[in-house]
């Protein structure tokens, strides 16, 4: 198996955007969540090299204004779902044609725009750490992490977005940039998951109702299975369950 590997690539608007990549056989496209990171959700836990074991190319993308991306700021950068676009330009650029396609959190919400929306086709999904109120009801989501971002060095401890201002801190997010993005982000019209008529595999932390119940999600997926893994939003990553859940899902490739 190969180790894992760094290089960038040019989007769809001259961005520079980083991609790791580990293993070798049929590609599988996995994305990170909100200020995250590769480094964060996928490689410092290990969850890569439980999926590459399998017999996986893992394509892990950080999304601008995250992990080795870059983050410009100028407003023209943040049209509307952006992410999504982004991933379509990483897809183009590898010239990939059957892969699968999956992420965590952001990397789910995603995901399933990409999919409903027509922009991808991928073989099968992973959705990790999302319910039905972070696709539907996600501008009120994006509103708490706009007020960490506006009122970052003066929120107090105690405050329930202390926590989330020293993740943002922690991970050096840039916070022009970043709240360029949150407003890229548009709620998803929950009856355009009938779509999304792939194998797909919802798995999420028996503690995370950050967005809403992915039990819910899973049910109006044409063709899901739902998988419960230990842990909150912020845990679950951090465990093994949640990377050895998704190579087993996956299986070995046909």
């Amino acid at each position: 198996m190969s180790d894992l590997r760094t290089e960038t690539f040019t989007s769809f608007d001259g961005t520079e955007l980083a991609l790791h990549r580990h293993g070798e056989g049929p590609p599988f496209v996995l994305l990170h969540g909100l200020f995250s990171s590769v480094e964060m959700n996928w490689i410092k836990w290990g969850h890569h090299l439980a999926i590459a074991a399998r017999g996986y190319e893992v394509l892990m993308l950080d999304f601008r204004v995250h992990g080795d991306s870059a983050a410009p700021h100028e407003p023209e950068k943040y049209p509307k779902n952006v992410l999504v676009r982004d991933v379509a330009a990483l897809v183009e650029h590898l010239g990939l044609g059957d892969y699968d396609l999956g992420g965590f959190s952001l990397g789910a919400r995603t995901t399933l725009h990409a999919v409903a929306h027509g922009v991808l086709e991928p073989q099968r999904i992973v959705v990790g750490g999302m319910g039905t109120a972070g696709l539907g009801e996600w501008d009120k989501r994006a509103a708490f992490f706009r007020r960490v971002i506006d009122e970052f060095d003066a929120i107090p401890k105690g405050d329930p977005a202390y926590f989330s201002m020293q993740f943002l801190k922690s991970q050096g997010v840039d916070r022009t940039a970043a709240r360029l993005l949150l407003d890229t982000m548009p709620d998803l019209d929950l009856a355009l998951l009938d779509r999304v008529t792939m194998p797909a595999l919802v798995v999420c932390g028996d503690e995370d109702r950050d967005n809403g119940s992915a039990e819910e999600l899973a049910g109006l997926l044409p063709n899901a299975d739902f998988v419960e893994v230990p842990g909150t939003h912020m845990s679950s990553v951090t465990k093994p369950d949640i990377g050895l859940a998704i190579a087993e899902w996956l299986g070995d490739p046909a």
